[in-house]
């Protein structure tokens, strides 16, 4: 029976859905993530009759036809880049983005990452790093006699050093702009790569045309709705409860069909 098939589809579809929803409720906390939602497209369709077919010798037609779907497909899992609540740490590391724009990162292999997590340290050497030691492009060291350090708007890094009364220019936090954020590749550590689907990475000053201005001491949270996303999962649950039973009532009468041949 197509409903088996059909039923079996819409258990899968809710299924993937509650996987997203799961990840997006586990990073409800986590610094500068970015949600996912999915979206679903039907099947093709068994077209029993066509509409337009005729339905007589007299010219009559049939308004609709008779089309069947056969179930649904997920469509895509995207990531929403919409910003999240920003927060203030007072942690002088600790760098937001206000409007749009990536932080760089260099990766072990060498390749350049991006994120909106700025809770940043320093390492042994000095350098700005994030939370896994990778870091930022361009690479800033902070002296180790350096003090009150700051992050203007713009993105310059500057600090007193040691017996200094006028702050010193350390160098200048970058912020990275793509076509399509949403084609970006989520590779895990709040980092995502580009790819042809993002286009290539657009390097500007922040609070330049189309970057962001960057928050000292404020972090960006995860843009995750908590509310909402439990609304979802209740849908998604109810949504799979009843393809759950579509399955159970379509067995259910082909065994009536078989024990009554």
């Amino acid at each position: 029976m197509r409903s088996l098939w059909t039923a079996t589809t819409g258990m899968r579809g809710q299924n993937l859905s509650m996987d997203v929803i799961a990840n997006n409720l586990a990073n409800v906390s986590t610094t500068g993530f970015k949600k996912s939602s999915t979206s679903f497209q039907d099947l093709i369709y068994q077209h029993v009759e066509l509409p337009g077919a005729p339905t007589s010798d007299n010219g009559t037609q049939s308004p609709s036809g008779i089309q069947v779907g056969l179930g649904v497909r997920p469509a895509a899992v995207t990531k929403v880049f919409t910003e999240g609540d920003i927060v203030q740490t007072s942690n002088e590391f600790d760098v937001a983005i206000e409007g749009a724009g990536f932080f760089q990162v260099e990766l072990p292999d060498g390749n350049t990452a991006y994120t909106r997590a700025g809770n940043f340290n320093r390492d042994g050497t000095g350098r700005i790093v994030t939370p896994e030691g990778y870091p930022i492009i361009p690479s800033i060291t902070i002296p180790e006699n350096a003090r009150q350090v700051t992050v203007s708007e713009t993105g310059v890094v500057s600090a007193i050093l040691g017996d200094d009364t006028e702050s010193t220019e350390l160098g200048n936090l970058d912020l990275a702009t793509f076509v399509n954020d949403a084609g970006l590749l989520a590779i895990g550590r709040n980092l995502f790569r580009e790819t042809e689907s993002s286009g290539t990475a657009t390097i500007g000053t922040p609070g330049s045309d189309g970057y962001g201005t960057l928050l000292q001491g404020f972090l960006e949270q995860s843009n995750v709705n908590l509310v909402g996303e439990l609304a979802n999962m209740i849908t998604t649950q109810r949504a799979f409860e009843i393809n759950s039973k579509a399955v159970s009532t379509s067995d259910e009468m082909m065994s009536t069909v078989v024990n009554m041949v």
